[in-house]
């Protein structure tokens, strides 16, 4: 296994994939948790298709898509400079230059980086906390990643809209009280929900996440999957998890 990248006191680097993926991450700043493995591997990925991650943050999901998919292109777009160039330093460590690009950017903005209909897929971990809704983070790129202060969920489904080429598919994980939100949200946005699936934390317990695929164009027909749990019992995964994780 190759040594870890370079970083500094105020940086972690951790690994997924028994540690052949290494990702650099602020230790007291927003982190990458399961949601975006979870998201990256429910992502249904065809050979050769370009793919943008909107909100990348240190740019795991693209991370994630590119060292499982050979084939296919993928860039990751951030509003925050420090996460962008950590992301940078991650692509360049892992060897993936070739097939991942992160740019920073505002998804409010998209269209002074992207033509439209250049994207065969778009990935969101979209924030989801409103504005003026509970106890804003004080850490800022927590504060960007989880509160709608850079863009709502609604403009995080315009902007994947514009880039989606027609039938294309957008990816999303939201929490699961606000599901109504995202599909309602989804329809008005000119994106047909055609996948979901509900994840709990136990078997026993209220669902927690929502994983959604839409399409843009589509025709009404949604297909729910069987609920996906994560832990089998407090600190051990769900067999299914564990496979996750391995990579």
């Amino acid at each position: 296994m190759k040594k870890l990248p370079l970083h500094s006191r105020d940086e972690t680097v951790d690994t997924l994939f028994q540690g052949r993926l290494a990702i650099i991450q602020n230790k007291r700043g927003y982190r990458f948790s399961l949601d975006a493995v979870l998201l990256a591997l429910f992502v249904k990925i065809r050979d050769g298709e370009r793919i943008i991650d909107l909100g990348t943050g240190n740019g795991v999901i693209p991370l994630i898509l590119a060292s499982l998919y050979s084939s296919v292109s993928v860039v990751g777009i951030e509003v925050q400079e420090a996460m962008v160039q950590r992301a940078l330093r991650s692509v360049a460590w892992n060897e993936l230059r070739r097939s991942v690009e992160i740019i920073q950017g505002d998804v409010c903005s998209i269209g002074e980086l992207f033509s439209p209909r250049s994207f065969d897929i778009v990935v969101c971990n979209p924030p989801y906390r409103g504005f003026t809704s509970g106890r804003m983070n004080p850490d800022p790129e927590r504060r960007v990643a989880r509160h709608e202060v850079k863009g709502s969920l609604r403009d995080f489904l315009r902007a994947a809209f514009y880039l989606l080429r027609h039938r294309g598919r957008i990816a999303l994980i939201y929490p699961a009280r606000r599901a109504l939100d995202l599909l309602q949200v989804m329809r008005e946005e000119g994106v047909e929900p055609k996948r979901l699936r509900w994840v709990y934390s136990f078997k026993e317990t209220e669902a927690a996440l929502l994983l959604a695929e839409g399409a843009k164009g589509a025709r009404s027909e949604l297909l729910v999957l069987p609920p996906l749990v994560v832990y089998e019992r407090a600190g051990t995964y769900t067999a299914e998890v564990k496979a996750m994780l391995g990579g």
